[in-house]
């Protein structure tokens, strides 16, 4: 079942669990974009990659 069918009803188990599950999503996406960010940034300021001499 998808909100976007005609079947949907907002009740307290749907709200809980998606209310729980983009929460989850949101930390999971701002944790991979500061990682990224930071990588891209590290990169561009040669710092990391000590392993090349």
């Amino acid at each position: 079942m998808f909100p976007f069918s005609f079947e949907w009803i907002w009740d307290v188990g749907h709200v809980v669990f998606h209310g729980g599950m983009w929460y989850a999503l949101s930390i999971i996406g701002a944790g991979m974009t500061y990682c990224v960010l930071k990588a891209a940034i590290d990169t561009k300021n040669g710092k990391g990659g000590g392993d090349h001499h």
